[in-house]
């Protein structure tokens, strides 16, 4: 592989993700690889204004869903080109927590959205910056929502969504699976974090060649 690993985390509300990303961050820094976290939407200045916006702002209660379809695309596209392609090009690993596949699912499954326009509207935000692998955290309805409730802070306007979208939502990471199972690893989420990290690490020591130095 000629530049560093770009590894993204998926799943729907709950899944997860967020505490895998960190722990993965985590065993980076122990063995001294340099790596970089962001997320979306966000990761830049930019970026954090396009996702208070969607899940914050009052004002988005009105959004239509091709508005919420643009606005995580343009996020994306800064993220790009400001913050992942130049780490991977300094030989920086980056994790990110979400990126285009959580619209193909959320935006062109969960909302019903015309799938090519979608893929295209994704292919033009990324343009050749795809990752090498995804790790989808795969867990049940119940599962997710008991974690959310436990959570501090106010539910965001996505977790506010109707059980039927997170079904779908799950059904189309699945699907997703199926068809690139090259690069997106399904992941049982709901299992002991420790099991879901050890399987995480185990699947890019197989896969890459810099983990398995250290």
């Amino acid at each position: 592989m000629s530049r560093a690993p770009f590894i993204t985390f998926e799943g729907s509300e709950g899944c997860g993700k967020s505490t895998q990303v960190k722990r993965l961050a985590a065993r980076l820094e122990s063995l001294g690889l340099e790596f970089l976290v962001t997320r979306e939407p966000g990761g830049t200045p930019i970026g954090e204004t396009i996702r208070d916006l969607l899940q914050f702002n009052t004002e988005a209660k009105s959004m239509t869903s091709e508005t919420e379809l643009l606005l995580f695309e343009a996020s994306r596209a800064q993220l790009v080109r400001e913050v992942i392609r130049p780490a991977l090009d300094r030989g920086v690993i980056v994790i990110s927590d979400r990126f285009f596949d959580s619209t193909t699912v959320y935006q062109g499954a969960a909302r019903k959205l015309d799938r090519a326009i979608v893929e295209q509207l994704n292919a033009f935000a990324v343009g050749d910056c795809r990752p090498d692998i995804t790790f989808v955290l795969d867990v049940d309805l119940t599962t997710a929502h008991s974690r959310m409730n436990k959570t501090a802070r106010p539910a965001d306007r996505m977790e506010q969504q109707p059980k039927e979208f997170y079904e779908a939502v799950r059904n189309a990471y699945r699907e997703l699976a199926k068809r690139e199972p090259n690069r997106v690893a399904l992941i049982d989420g709901a299992r002991d974090v420790d099991k879901i990290d050890n399987d995480i690490w185990e699947t890019l020591v197989e896969r890459f060649p810099q983990f398995q130095k250290n």
